[in-house]
């Protein structure tokens, strides 16, 4: 077995910022690395994760005090990924479901997560794109995206009106784990009323 190895070439080593990027890591500020949401999948379904276990009591809770629709997402590359739900009564709502995307820069969710990031890295994943929202918003490139990322660090959520869906209102907050990793995004929508423009 060992003359087999021989003459083979040692596999060329892992990127560990793409292992971070594609979701299989996440790594906490000393530089200490975690499974990622993609790692964790592997498994089990998304359904039986510890972290959605956690969400569904959370879950439960808000809905009591504020029959609000209430979603735990994770970066997914460029998306926000939602990988639990749990839907208002109101007639009004978001309709969505687990396994949807919205992009991360126009998110509430993605946002909240991307705030965590150095601004390089943001820089690097979505310098040179057009980053114009689901309802059509342009952004003035990743200028204007750090300028969000930034007032989200300082409040410590983040907020979206109507840029993923007209008549949307989203606020998130990040979930971090124990090492103060921010590894998902608690979102909770609620309908606003559009204005109406005479013509």
């Amino acid at each position: 077995a060992v003359k087999e190895q021989e003459g083979k070439e040692n596999p060329p080593p892992i990127d560990d910022a793409i292992l971070v990027e594609r979701g299989w890591a996440v790594r906490d500020s000393d530089g200490r690395f975690a499974l990622g949401i993609r790692a964790l999948r592997l498994g089990s379904s998304s359904a039986d994760l510890p972290i959605v276990t956690a969400f569904r009591t959370v879950a439960a809770e808000f809905l009591t005090r504020h029959d609000e629709t209430i979603a735990l997402a994770v970066l997914d590359g460029g998306e926000s990924l939602f990988i639990a739900l749990e839907e208002t009564s109101q007639p009004v709502r978001l309709v969505t479901h687990v396994g949807s995307k919205t992009p991360a820069f126009a998110s509430a969710s993605g946002r909240v997560v991307l705030a965590s990031f150095p601004p390089a890295a943001v820089a690097a994943r979505f310098g040179g794109q057009v980053l114009v929202t689901p309802t059509g918003r342009r952004l003035n490139g990743v200028p204007e995206l750090q300028g969000i990322l930034v007032e989200v660090r300082e409040r410590g959520y983040a907020e979206n009106w109507g840029e993923t869906a007209e008549g949307l209102y989203a606020v998130s907050a990040p979930v971090v784990n124990g090492e103060e990793v921010t590894i998902a995004a608690l979102t909770t929508y609620e309908a606003i009323e559009v204005p109406i423009m005479s013509t």
